[in-house]
């Protein structure tokens, strides 16, 4: 079924690319996730998600949820994560409330992910992008019901009701989760795994009285409200609210009270406006994010927590985004548009007790990022080629509170790429580009003040650009589909974290580094029914010079070798099952002097199967890491702030073991 499936969708792509009245869509080559509501049902975690299903994603483990993602040996803000075109940032500078933290996969309807710097409609994309689509309001009355049950006290409700008229339609989706700690492969939930880390620190363990304390609480609510002003004129109207609250980072010297975070969109479309313009877009968006941490939890605030330390954060991001389309001829399309954003990230410390001293100390001290942008795409299609090319001009200012006596930035960059593709034949196609694009150091490289008073930013940093070449083929066949991707980026001025003692102040510094890879994916239908699909990532990255009082040239973050490998089974209509392998080599090349050590290979085993019990009712039930493995994924790179001994060796987190899940979902 999946392959009759595909080789339509293939026929129909080739039908339109002969067609031409209509130029049709030329992309980057992406990778394209759908229906993630319906099929990534164990958690609301979108990075979990992100790692099983593209090779070339890694997690960075933080807690049992908001886990953060490389992409391409790379992290924080060279990924630009939008949701329904929306940026929004996390408040914490360590990483606690990444952005994808922000949106549950009840929410998503799919997501697009562009490897590289090739996408110029929005600021900073240089690893690349990460597109979350969520789910869009429908004319008929429909909806849907699920539980969902799992290991450690894992419990999920969540609800969507759609519904309206032809010119008027309305979303509405709820949830709430929680779970207790999980446990590692060998049986240790948060509160073991501090204590085993040898020898740990007493002040960093959490106190006995909250030691069966629940990993976290979590209530979304997403609504959205579709207006269509008269036949080529819409209005989208969106609100995404996250609460969160107690969520346990157990590598971490503090936990977070809460995260709270709101989205709201709102969009104008007009379509067939004349000859240059088949389709104006107007899009407007407020996100925000409060995040206090604090040592609550742990031992170090003393007996009922008169010691407390609070760092408290708050981030908002506004955007304007006005583009237009249009074509030129029938095999040229044209895109121009304005960007314009501004983000402001502010924080202050608290103390009680011993720390007082510390209240009103600001780690970020009211720090304004204002961009604005000019951007142009034009697609063109030469028989049997077809060309992206792509521009952007911008120009930035960093600000930080007068008050603080630290220098204001000023930068600006031009980005731009060209990517083809060109058919061979009915089963060959190669594709490949070049791109530059550039992003700014964020507020924390550059003007981060430790509680302590030092200055760990460096407000001197220069942009990152990076410039890569890929190259690929792809190649269908009736049983079976592959495709290669190779890639070589140069950063000039890349931002890294130097942990040496003898670096005091100013831990960020620029160096030129290169990054390069593959990845392989493919497809092999064995039948109607079944059929295996793979994937394969391999990462190099190297610093062209050491840091400063370093030797070692390492890059940090440059995950292994992984491979993921599936076995699919459609034993009936709309039922399947699914027998999954995720694996990665030992992690022997590291930035020792930065924090990371080595990490043993691993091999996961999950299994899920998804049964229709009836028309509107459907069951999943899983289990991952079958043969309870006790493994870790994330290494221990100081940029973040993790627990570290005596010998200055950081804290390894494990994965969760072995974890049973069902859900059930009830359509109407």
């Amino acid at each position: 079924m999946k392959r009759i499936a595909y080789l339509l969708m293939m026929s129909t792509a080739a039908v339109q690319a002969a067609e031409v009245e209509s130029l049709g869509t030329i992309s980057v080559e992406s990778v394209t996730l759908s229906d993630v509501s319906g099929e990534e049902v164990k958690s609301a975690d979108l990075a979990e998600a992100l790692v099983k299903k593209v090779p070339a994603v890694s997690l960075v483990r933080r807690s049992g949820i908001a886990n953060d993602i490389i992409l391409r040996g790379q992290k924080k803000d060279n990924i630009n994560i939008l949701i329904d075109d929306a940026k929004i940032y996390g408040a914490c500078p360590n990483r606690m409330d990444p952005p994808t933290s922000h949106i549950l996969t009840n929410n998503i309807d799919g997501i697009e992910i562009i490897e590289g710097p090739y996408d110029v409609e929005n600021f900073g994309t240089l690893s690349g992008a990460v597109k979350i689509t969520t789910k869009e309001p429908t004319q008929e009355l429909q909806g849907e019901v699920s539980l969902n049950f799992g290991s450690w006290d894992y419990r999920k409700a969540a609800a969507t009701v759609s519904g309206g008229s032809e010119s008027v339609r309305f979303l509405l989706s709820a949830s709430k989760e929680s779970s207790a700690q999980y446990e590692d492969g060998d049986g240790n939930d948060f509160y073991e795994q501090i204590a085993a880390f040898n020898p740990s620190p007493a002040a960093v363990q959490y106190k006995d009285i909250y030691r069966d304390l629940d990993a976290y609480d979590k209530r979304t609510l997403l609504g959205k409200l579709y207006i269509d002003v008269a036949d080529d004129q819409q209005v989208k109207l969106s609100y995404t609210a996250n609460r969160s609250d107690d969520i346990l980072y157990p590598s971490s010297k503090m936990d977070a009270l809460y995260d709270d975070s709101d989205i709201f969109t709102l969009g104008y479309t007009l379509s067939n406006l004349g000859e240059y313009s088949k389709q104006l877009d107007v899009e407007f968006y407020d996100s925000r994010v409060e995040h206090p941490m604090s040592t609550f939890y742990r031992n170090a605030s003393g007996t009922d927590s008169v010691n407390e330390v609070i760092s408290a954060l708050d981030t908002q991001m506004q955007g304007l985004k006005i583009t237009d389309v249009f074509d030129l001829s029938a095999d040229t399309e044209v895109t121009v548009g304005l960007d314009t954003s501004v983000r402001n990230w502010d924080g202050t410390y608290e103390g009680f007790g011993t720390n007082a001293g510390i209240t009103g100390t600001k780690s970020i001290n009211d720090v304004d990022t204002d961009n604005s942008a000019v951007f142009a795409e034009l697609e063109q299609r030469y028989s049997e080629v077809m060309v992206k090319y792509g521009l952007r001009y911008d120009d930035s200012s960093i600000t930080p509170a007068a008050v603080s006596g630290l220098q204001s930035n000023d930068y600006s960059g031009l980005s731009g790429n060209v990517f083809a593709h060109y058919r061979t034949s009915d089963t060959t196609q190669y594709f490949g580009g070049i791109g530059t694009a550039s992003r700014v150091p964020d507020a924390r490289e550059l003007y981060f003040v430790a509680s302590s008073g030092m200055l760990v930013g460096t407000p001197t940093l220069n942009e990152t650009t990076n410039t890569e070449i890929d190259l690929g083929v792809e190649n269908i066949y009736d049983t079976f589909k592959i495709k290669t991707r190779l890639f070589h980026s140069w950063l000039k001025d890349y931002i890294v974290y130097n942990a040496s003692p003898l670096v005091t102040t100013n831990k960020f510094e620029n160096v030129d580094a290169t990054i390069y890879g593959l990845d392989v994916s493919g497809a092999y239908f064995i039948n109607d029914e079944m059929n295996i699909d793979f994937g394969l990532a391999y990462l190099k990255g190297q610093k062209e010079q050491a840091l400063r009082n370093q030797t070692g040239t390492n890059l940090a973050e440059i995950p292994p070798l992984k491979l993921n490998l599936a076995f699919n089974y459609d034993y009936s209509y709309e039922n399947t099952a699914r027998l999954e392998l995720v694996a990665a080599d030992s992690w022997d090349e590291f930035d020792a002097e930065n924090g990371e050590q080595a990490l043993d290979s691993y091999v996961v085993v999950n299994m899920k199967i998804k049964h229709d019990v009836t028309h509107d009712f459907e069951l999943t039930a899983g289990i991952d890491n079958i043969f309870d493995e006790t493994y870790a994924v994330s290494n221990t790179y100081k940029d973040l702030t993790l627990l570290v001994d005596g010998s200055g060796t950081v804290m390894l987190m494990n994965e969760p073991g072995r974890y049973f899940y069902v859900n059930g979902t009830y359509k109407f």
